[in-house]
């Protein structure tokens, strides 16, 4: 065989190593995991900390890689057109180059590294680093014009779009919640963790509006009862503190702790005013993060919410904000509510203090936002549909759900039945 044969090839097939070698890395750069590597570089591994430190300039290190990539890529392609030339003639060795090198390129250049890269990206981007730390020094100069040039001409033809804080905040928690899916789908952390991280994420964009009990639901105290009447009252609802009014609970007075109610109890000379500890007010709007802090600063437990008018919209426990964190806290004397039963023949039934979000969710179906942003519950999806007080019996469809009013007073729906189409009854199981 002819030298010249020989050293082309053993050039091509150099090049195409530089090609896998810089696919793999690119991919691995990509895909690692930072925390890994900050926890490798903690426990001393030099490689580590020296990849954490490239990735941090990942604008520059994927600079590097596209350049050394198409410089290979070219390079071999121009070589490959010599080799095959020489090798078969000045015929057929232009396609066949052609037709060999493209395969070799895309397969072992590009599919097969990428893929190894990924299954490890933290072990592959150790082993590239120091290679190509040192490409990223020599290219420095060709980098630092290339960023000129794109942040040139990205000012000139691309309009930014301009997005305020909220919305800024809303993209970063949605990619988030997404990484925590894929982490959990993936087998990284459990299902537990993974709720309790989207709890916690979408914890900021919580109001009071969105967790607080309604004005209909709250059990108070009367603030002329007898201590008899206030003991039955505590007795009855079962909760440790009561907000008491006067005359209505739109004019909340305060708020009693049933340990302080028995110290009344038990001696008679201790005045009950003293014992009525002055409610903290908030905004429909209050995000829930900062009515924590505020619960925490007055030592409080409740907030009472007050709506446009002054009246009161409901209240917000130190409970209900725990809960959005950790899921539902019961006690010993809470009672259970499921609030979705699966009964037989495809229905279901549904506490309609239920959220309408959840329903949409249950039934694996997409929810109108447009439709049902002024609601929050699937009594007042019920009664908005309606068109009117909810009576036992009611009956309406809506999309592939039939919904039945079992249970009703004078002013609402309690409890509903929903018979879901055969297609969305197979979806949800």
């Amino acid at each position: 065989m002819n030298p010249d044969i020989i050293i082309y090839l053993i050039v091509l097939m150099s090049l195409l190593f530089l090609g896998t070698f810089f696919s793999a890395a690119e991919m691995a750069f990509s895909a690692l995991s930072r925390p890994r590597v900050k926890t490798m570089g903690e426990n001393g591994s030099k490689r580590a900390s020296l990849v954490l430190s490239m990735h941090e300039r990942f604008d520059e290190l994927l600079s590097t890689l596209l350049i050394c990539n198409n410089i290979v890529a070219i390079t071999a392609a121009t070589v490959g057109v010599v080799f095959f030339v020489r090798l078969a003639g000045e015929e057929h060795g232009p396609w066949i180059s052609a037709i060999v090198i493209t395969a070799v390129v895309v397969v072992l250049t590009d599919i097969f590294p990428k893929s190894v890269a990924k299954e490890s990206p933290e072990r592959a981007a150790m082993f590239c680093a120091p290679f190509l730390n040192l490409l990223m020094t020599l290219l420095k100069p060709v980098n630092r014009l290339i960023a000129k040039l794109r942040k040139g001409l990205s000012n000139a033809l691309i309009k930014k779009e301009e997005t305020n804080e909220e919305d800024e905040r809303a993209l970063i928690g949605q990619e988030l919640l997404f990484r925590v899916e894929e982490a959990e789908n993936d087998g990284d952390i459990s299902e537990a963790d993974s709720l309790l991280i989207s709890n916690a994420i979408e914890f900021n964009d919580l109001r009071a509006e969105d967790i607080l009990t309604p004005r209909v639901n709250i059990a108070g105290i009367p603030k002329d009862s007898t201590l008899e009447q206030m003991a039955d009252i505590f007795m009855e609802s079962g909760y440790s503190r009561l907000p008491v009014y006067e005359e209505s609970p739109d004019h909340i007075h305060g708020v009693v702790h049933i340990r302080d109610f028995l110290k009344c109890m038990a001696d008679e000379n201790y005045p009950l005013e003293d014992i009525i500890v002055p409610p903290v007010y908030a905004a429909p709007t209050a995000r829930v993060r900062d009515l924590l802090g505020i619960l925490k600063k007055a030592k409080s437990h409740m907030a009472i919410v007050i709506d446009e008018y002054g009246g009161t919209e409901g209240l917000v426990t130190m409970e209900d904000i725990l809960e959005q964190l950790v899921g539902d806290i019961y006690d010993e004397n809470d009672e259970v509510i499921e609030e979705f039963i699966k009964l037989e023949d495809g229905k279901h039934q549904i506490d309609c203090s239920a959220d309408i979000s959840k329903m949409f969710e249950y039934f694996d179906l997409e929810e109108d936002e447009e439709e049902t942003a002024h609601l929050s519950t699937v009594g007042g999806w019920i009664m908005d549909t309606l068109g009117r007080i909810p009576e036992v019996g009611d009956s309406f469809t809506h999309g592939k759900l039939t919904v039945t009013v079992t249970q009703a007073d004078q002013r609402r729906a309690e409890v509903c039945v929903v018979e879901a189409t055969k297609k969305t009854e197979n979806e949800i199981e």
